[in-house]
């Protein structure tokens, strides 16, 4: 590897949000006598809003009133995010706090939008770690697409190919291999599919596990 920036995801992959998420969604569905489709959902994971919204109308169909279950979704959520720390995932601090010791710039593309983001990373004590932060609000075309990984990239002043890219979904992944960036897959909720797998980026268990990687091609180069 040779990398002069790292770009991380932020949900399910710094942090332990995607849970949360899910159990929201569950329960705002139950509200509205809404069945929930699990396969339906997991596909959304990864997405920005007007991704997700796509796929919850392509899934539930044409009797699905989005408006009011996004808002009993969203109402859920927010009450969570915006109030409480989310769990750090495991690994995190320790590689951020090493990849700062080293003086690697780092940044976040998170298909979140700019402001909730922001509450969640200032909550979880990971905001001093970043060098800027990239949202799905701030592109037109959400992951999968590489567009965001692309204005991370920029806003760095870093060549995406020099790029390391860490996610869990393989909505991000894709993203990130398109942006032509070093991508790690660290799943969470959902495991890589047979597509997926194919793309040649590296998949292992935790953030630990890309630590431990780095510290060993360091300390053979240094």
């Amino acid at each position: 590897m040779n990398y002069q920036a790292a770009i991380f995801d932020m949900d399910g992959l710094l942090l332990d949000t995607e849970r949360v998420c899910k159990g929201v969604f569950e329960e705002a569905c139950a509200s509205l006598s809404i069945p929930f489709l699990e396969d339906v959902y997991l596909d959304i994971i990864g997405r920005n809003a007007q991704g997700i919204e796509q796929v919850l109308r392509a899934g539930y169909g044409n009797d699905l009133d989005y408006p009011v279950l996004h808002h009993a979704w969203k109402t859920r959520y927010d009450a969570v995010v915006k109030h409480q720390a989310i769990p750090v995932k495991e690994g995190v601090i320790e590689l951020l706090a090493w990849l700062k010791d080293n003086n690697v710039p780092t940044a976040v593309a998170t298909s979140t939008q700019n402001d909730v983001a922001k509450i969640k990373l200032k909550f979880a004590g990971l905001d001093h770690y970043f060098d800027n932060l990239t949202t799905g609000c701030e592109v037109t075309n959400g992951k999968p697409d590489p567009e965001i990984y692309l204005l991370a990239a920029e806003r760095l002043n870093i060549r995406p190919e020099e790029c390391l890219a860490f996610e869990d979904s393989n909505n991000g992944v894709l993203a990130a291999v398109r942006a032509n960036m070093q991508t790690f897959q660290i799943p969470d909720l959902v495991q890589p599919s047979a597509e997926i797998l194919t793309l040649g980026h590296t998949v292992t268990s935790s953030l630990s596990n890309v630590l431990a990687t780095l510290k060993i091609q360091h300390s053979t180069t240094a």
